[in-house]
């Protein structure tokens, strides 16, 4: 195994200039720390998961009505694959209109398109028409709620557990911040195509029957109402639960993602996210150290057709920093000196390591940038001799 030492010398002048200002977060890992009145907390970076902040972020809690992410996530894929139409509709039972709690108000025996369920769900949080899709799509709650489970096991929800399609209270319904963080990451990184509908600040569904006037509701994230960036994704409240919130923002290229849960009032649920927010995008920041297909480093190569190889990532090398951090990162590529050939194009040949002083940051695969064709016998021979007198470089 060899550390490149061109990789040294290539990179030496980028890391010096890093040096003032990148220090990164392993993986998932917490990178500050903040109080916060929140019984459970999560603030984290959509693009690497490095996490911000956190407080009993593993505590399995009810989650109320933010659990409503885990039957619009399942919404979703049957919509991209396929499996429903936005323009499909359920017919809504009585189990579905004698729901209580806050309301889409549907009503029993009409025929309720999937789109304006979702927009019930999502934007006026109705546990009505979380049971209309859940019944038109498994045909019982209880099976939605097997659905449910067995997608959040797939996603790796690692401490989540589904009774229901709405978050309605069961000793039995539980997440935790994390696994909310990481179903509202795939919310936004898997379906694009709907994500704006959390965005919405206003639905207006069916009429009301007293005063003969369309009924209007607005969103109840209150973030989506103040100049933060925030497009959504659900908030949630039970008496045992207290108040939650899960909010995504995004400033120029960086999205964060907040979790909340436990406060004791709706000006709280405002004030709060709002404030970890603000600290969470003042104080850090988002360096590409590498770029897709950008050359790393050149490795020599054994007995080929050409002496160099040049090793790429294939991915964006992203990490998370504290803005004021002064240590400085170490960037080494690691490999088996020399790469024999043949070898062929976008094979896996070398790894790039971003650590500092606290361990490995990053890691990421380094791919082959060439074919390289293996020599005849003749020039293996006088390769190998070449080699062996000369050292690299020197076929």
């Amino acid at each position: 195994m060899r550390v490149s030492s061109s990789s040294k010398h290539a990179l030496a002048a980028f890391v010096a200039i890093l040096t003032v200002v990148l220090s990164a977060p392993a993986a998932f890992a917490q990178l500050g720390q903040v109080d916060t009145i929140a019984r459970q907390m999560i603030v984290a970076d959509y693009d690497t998961g490095a996490v911000l902040f956190e407080k009993n972020a593993d505590e399995r809690m009810h989650p109320s009505s933010m659990s409503k992410l885990m039957t619009v996530y399942v919404v979703f894929k049957q919509l991209a694959e396929g499996k429903l139409r936005l323009d499909d509709s359920f017919p809504v039972s009585e189990k579905a209109w004698r729901m209580q709690g806050s309301k889409m108000f549907v009503h029993v025996g009409d025929r309720v398109k999937v789109e304006d369920l979702l927009q019930g769900v999502i934007v006026q949080s109705g546990n009505d028409a979380c049971i209309v899709l859940a019944e038109g799509i498994a045909g019982t709650e209880a099976a939605f709620a097997d659905m449910l489970n067995e997608e959040a096991k797939r996603l790796g929800l690692k401490d989540s557990t589904f009774r229901n399609a709405s978050g309605w209270p069961d000793p039995e319904h539980l997440m935790t911040a994390r696994d909310l963080f990481v179903l509202a990451r795939h919310l936004i990184r898997d379906f694009p195509q709907y994500y704006h509908y959390f965005a919405e600040k206003e639905f207006t569904y069916g009429i009301d029957v007293s005063t003969k006037k369309p009924i209007t509701q607005g969103n109840r994230n209150p973030l989506l109402y103040k100049n933060l960036g925030v497009d959504g994704l659900k908030t949630g409240h039970t008496e045992e639960a207290g108040f939650g919130l899960v909010a995504s923002a995004k400033r120029g290229d960086r999205r964060l993602i907040l979790v909340v849960n436990g406060l004791k009032s709706m000006n709280e649920r405002s004030r709060e996210p709002e404030r970890l927010l603000e600290l969470a995008f003042s104080q850090f920041d988002n360096a590409r150290l590498f770029t897709a297909g950008s050359v790393v480093d050149e490795a020599d190569v054994w007995l080929g057709s050409q002496a160099r190889l040049p090793l790429v990532v294939e991915q964006n090398l992203v990490v998370t920093i504290p803005r004021q951090a002064k240590s400085s990162l170490k960037v080494v590529v690691t490999y088996d000196n020399p790469i024999p050939a043949p070898i062929v194009k976008g094979t896996p040949v070398a790894k790039v390591t971003v650590s500092d002083k606290d361990g490995v940051l990053a890691e990421a695969p380094l791919v082959a940038g060439a074919d390289v064709q293996q020599l005849g016998f003749t020039g293996r021979i006088g390769a190998a001799i070449g080699y062996l007198l000369w050292g690299a470089g020197k076929q």
